[in-house]
């Protein structure tokens, strides 16, 4: 699975053409395990967005004050470095 903010936009809009598909949401009988599935997918979707809205004010806010990489809690860079 990919982790990109771009994939998750990617995601959202597939969820959105099957919600919109009604020939087979109906003919199968799946409109109820659809809007389950798309409730679920949005309310991960906007934890992701708002922890992604974290990283990124605290990159500004590090920014601001002049902080090293170093000096940053490794669970807020935006890097690969924290899966060392």
């Amino acid at each position: 699975m990919k982790t990109s903010l771009v994939d998750l936009n990617k995601y959202l809009f597939e969820e959105l053409e099957r919600l919109n598909d009604d020939e087979e949401l109906f003919d199968n009988d799946n409109l109820e395990k659809e809007i389950k599935r798309s409730k679920a997918i949005t309310s991960i979707a906007n934890a992701v967005v708002s922890n992604a809205n974290l990283m990124l004010n605290a990159t500004k806010f590090a920014n601001e004050m002049g902080l090293e990489k170093d000096e940053m809690p490794k669970l807020l860079l935006m890097d690969d470095e924290n899966d060392s």
